[in-house]
């Protein structure tokens, strides 16, 4: 949990909510999806747990190390998209927690082709996240 002490008090932000930020932003990149997410998948946005699997946050005193594991569209450029990643969730965790991110590691787990993977109707998703 990130502790940020300020004058008229304290202020707590759960590791969780470092995650989905971080899974949210890192989702924004064209190309690629969260490892453990289905691909091009739309739950909407702050407050679902599915943006933060495939992200580890660990937080010593204001420092924020993330982890973020994804698959890669078929043909993108991999390090570019990683660098895209990295910069977008640096940006979103720092911009909206006030933490300074020590790092972005990405893990690239997966490769996937369009044909491959189909895209969840709502009606899908909606029965996943009430199976959650």
């Amino acid at each position: 949990m990130a502790e940020i002490k300020e004058a008229n008090g304290q202020i707590q932000i759960s590791e969780e909510v470092i995650a989905i930020i971080a899974g949210t932003a890192a989702a924004e990149t064209e190309g690629i999806a969260l490892a453990t997410a289905p691909v091009n998948a739309v739950k909407g946005f702050f407050g679902k747990k599915s943006q933060s699997k495939g992200v580890k946050v660990t937080v010593e005193e204001s420092n924020a190390l993330i982890e973020v594991e994804i698959s890669v569209k078929f043909g993108i450029n991999i390090k570019k998209v990683c660098e895209e990643v990295q910069a977008k969730v640096k940006n979103a965790v720092e911009t909206m927690t006030g933490l300074t991110v020590s790092g972005v590691n990405v893990i690239v787990s997966d490769v996937w082709a369009e044909k491959e993977k189909q895209v969840p109707t709502a009606e899908e998703m909606d029965e996943e996240t009430k199976a959650e």
